[in-house]
């Protein structure tokens, strides 16, 4: 969602205490604004996903394989 868009949400703002003039809220607003579209052109999320039970088990289950010891190995 960005400020600009026609199909957001109407902004309310409930004030709880005090009396605010018109250019005290217009100051929230631009703030709040502000602080939002730059927390949102910042935002990342990782690329890379966790990593699941199984694969974490399942690393472990044997020893890789010897490739240079061969079929037989030679006791004696």
């Amino acid at each position: 969602m960005s400020l600009g868009d026609d199909t957001a949400a109407p902004l309310q703002i409930d004030v709880v205490r005090g009396n605010p003039t018109e250019e005290e809220l217009a100051a929230l607003i631009a703030v709040v604004s502000e602080a939002y579209t730059r927390e949102e052109a910042t935002a990342t999320a990782s690329d890379a996903r966790p990593r699941s039970a199984w694969e974490i088990s399942a690393r472990r289950l044997r020893a890789p394989l010897r490739r240079d010891v061969g079929w037989r190995v030679d006791v004696g």
